[in-house]
């Protein structure tokens, strides 16, 4: 039987319950009556048994969000948008449902900050988006932003970069021998540990709110290269040849070029110092080291599951 108490925890709303979601979920579930959207019925066992209250919606179809009017005290948005477009549709459709909350976190992205030539970015720095995709996300936080205002919801953007974990690492790239660019045309990537956004977007919650942007980022100053190097090394396989831009350009897609040309280091002083976050892993190096030694075989080391 359902402890009464249960009934009166305050309520959270968590909107794409995915990987960081389930990470997020036995952070919070003690403290909130947690409801988790997913648009896959499939999915509804796992969710019930990691402690949330399932609900089938599709942020595609606003029809299926009526539910959620006024259902949450607090919402975590970590859908993102549809594939196409100018505009994150889902967002809207969200905001349109929800009426009011107290507070949301919204878990946006780096991208919108577009190429910075490297240089060190603080949450000040106007966003200046290059495609589509960064064109969603700033979409998305201006909607976010006037429902807060209109509703009164305490708002928290975290603008999150390169997320890894152990079983998120780009493991079949490095097998396939993808190229990665030479030292000197290589960019600058950001990363966070998918454990520690779990924990920065809990403690948001918590301490975030005015529409505050914040870097949910760690220490790590690495060229995107050099990231590979590590994971390779660390994993036991080889590391991915260098290329001049002109001749990658040829080889491979157009997204991940378009990863490749965004240069940009992000400055973590508000995570630190307004949210109070300790970061599990401050760095790759620090999560990497704490990987298991790869199997040592007669051929090549067994890959880990991507």
């Amino acid at each position: 039987m359902i402890q009464p108490s249960a009934f009166h925890r305050p309520r959270l709303l968590i909107v794409g319950c995915g990987d960081v979601g389930m990470r997020l979920l036995p952070l919070v579930r003690d403290r909130f009556r947690v409801f988790a959207l997913t648009s896959q019925r499939e999915r509804v066992p796992v969710l019930r048994a990691a402690g949330a209250v399932p609900l089938v919606a599709d942020l595609d179809q606003p029809h299926t969000l009526r539910r959620l009017h006024r259902l949450a005290d607090w919402v975590v948005h970590l859908a993102p948008p549809q594939a196409e477009g100018r505009q994150d549709r889902r967002t809207r459709h969200l905001a349109a449902a929800l009426g009011r909350a107290t507070g949301m976190v919204y878990v946006s992205t780096s991208g919108v900050y577009g190429d910075c030539a490297g240089a060190l970015v603080p949450e000040t720095r106007p966003v200046a988006p290059r495609n589509a995709r960064a064109l969603r996300r700033v979409d998305a936080e201006r909607v976010l932003r006037a429902w807060a205002r209109a509703s009164g919801t305490r708002l928290a953007i975290l603008r999150v970069p390169g997320i890894y974990a152990a079983d998120r690492l780009p493991l079949r790239r490095l097998a396939q021998g993808t190229p990665a660019l030479r030292p000197e045309d290589d960019v600058y990537t950001s990363h966070i540990h998918a454990d520690d956004l779990a924990r920065i977007v809990a403690l948001a919650l918590l301490r975030g709110g005015g529409g505050r942007v914040v870097h949910a980022v760690d220490d790590t100053r690495l060229k995107m290269g050099e990231y590979f190097d590590a994971v390779a090394d660390a994993c036991g396989l080889a590391r991915p040849p260098r290329l001049p831009r002109a001749e990658l350009e040829k080889v491979v897609t157009p997204v991940l070029l378009s990863f490749m040309s965004e240069s940009r280091r992000l400055d973590n002083g508000r995570l630190k110092h307004e949210l109070g976050a300790r970061l599990r892993y401050p760095d790759v190096a620090a999560a990497l080291a704490q990987l298991p030694a790869p199997p040592v075989q007669s051929g090549l080391p067994k890959e880990r599951p991507a």
